[in-house]
């Protein structure tokens, strides 16, 4: 057993393909899969190849239209153009009505990426500790871990994300590559149990659910008001981006209701403290640290945190109730969002707190912005985390 934890899933696997994306698939259980087309040949790239050089002719490599490079090895290369390829099941329509939904909820969602999807990570045992141990957990590359990570978020918004002239394929194949590295890099670390293999197709799951699923509940109790064709194109972003990331399409759920039935499976049971995800959590709030935006300071991004993902998870990761933003947040932030929505007309007493609720997204979105601003290559390690 890994670390000393009890199971991931002690019930056996139910949930059934009928309710995918393609409606059919073996019903295998994704604690046992991971990905065979990825794995043998980034071990192999790993193993025989020379990296830095590989990476180097990757960066070049950035829009979906783009020939992958002719320097990689031949098995590299076969792999990125099946992986590259759009399913059958695309559908342009849902893509447009995908960026409509972005265009009116960007900055939200940009939020609910940081503070429920990101702090999330936390509080999955498994996804905390593969990132703890894995090279992008050392304070050294941690930034730019988090940077790679936010530029999923961001492409997925574009409106040309899948389009030719978009980098959402791109920058899912590369990150597919690199959860293929980590497979084959963590099981060599002192630090990680033998016979662990990290980043099940399970653990796939559970960070899709972390994302999309966890983003739409979270607007739903705010009472965002979303037309069905944008709820549902947001869905398919998320479905494509799942195919492209190595998620069997059967694990793909078809609607926003099996996402809620599957996550209560996958996602629900497994939620718990590690030690591991403490230091990770005190990482993310420290990362507005070095900047001048007063709104961005640790506390004030706990207090979102702790409103978000709620007590109980943010007492697992030793986040402190803040006194003034906290209570503000539970009385105020709902109606703002509403406000903000055009659901609800502004309540006068309530103003303070409304314009503080906007400076803070205005400064949270120029950190954003700026953060992808910043050269961001997604690249193959070659070596796990040496420094505690």
């Amino acid at each position: 057993m890994a670390f000393g934890t009890k199971p991931a899933r002690a019930v056996p696997w139910a949930w059934s393909p009928a309710g995918s994306v393609v409606g059919s698939g073996s019903g295998a259980d994704p604690r046992h899969l991971w990905d065979p087309e990825a794995d043998p040949v980034i071990a192999d790239v790993i193993e025989h190849h020379n990296v830095p050089e590989i990476n180097k002719a990757l960066r070049t490599w950035v829009r979906n239209d783009q020939p992958v490079p002719s320097t990689l090895p031949s098995n590299l290369r076969d792999f990125i153009e099946d992986a590259r390829r759009l399913p059958s099941w695309t559908d342009k329509k849902k893509l447009a009505d995908s960026f409509k939904f972005v265009k009116k909820q960007d900055t939200l969602v940009s939020v609910l990426y940081a503070f429920a999807s990101g702090m999330m990570a936390t509080v999955i045992p498994n996804e905390a500790r593969a990132v703890y141990y894995s090279r992008g957990g050392s304070p050294v590359y941690f930034k730019d871990r988090i940077a790679k990570t936010a530029k999923l978020g961001y492409d997925i918004g574009a409106v040309n994300a899948y389009d030719p002239s978009g980098e959402m394929i791109v920058t899912c194949v590369k990150t597919r590559m690199i959860h293929a590295a980590v497979r084959h890099l963590l099981p060599q670390s002192p630090h990680w149990p033998a016979h662990v293999t990290p980043i099940s197709q399970e653990d796939l799951m559970v960070t899709w659910h972390s994302l999309p699923t966890t983003i739409m509940q979270n607007l739903v109790k705010w009472k965002v008001p979303i037309p069905e064709n944008e709820s549902q194109g947001y869905l398919h972003s998320w479905q494509l981006c799942g195919h492209f990331l190595g998620i069997r399409d059967e694990y793909l759920p078809a609607s926003w209701q099996q996402a809620n039935i599957q996550a209560k499976q996958v996602l629900d049971p497994v939620l718990g403290p590690t030690k591991e995800g403490v230091v990770l959590a005190d990482q993310l709030l420290d990362l507005g640290r070095d900047l001048d935006l007063t709104l961005l300071s640790k506390p004030i991004l706990g207090a979102f945190t702790r409103f978000i993902m709620g007590d109980k998870l943010t007492d697992w990761v030793k986040i402190p109730r803040e006194p003034v933003w906290s209570p503000l947040l539970e009385t105020a932030w709902s109606p703002f969002v509403q406000i903000r929505s055009g659901v609800l007309g502004v309540v006068p007493p309530a103003e303070n707190a409304y314009w503080l609720f906007d400076e803070f997204l205005r400064q949270f979105v120029l950190w954003y912005i700026s953060e992808l601003r910043m050269p961001i290559s997604i690249e193959i390690p070659t070596v796990n985390r040496v420094n505690f």
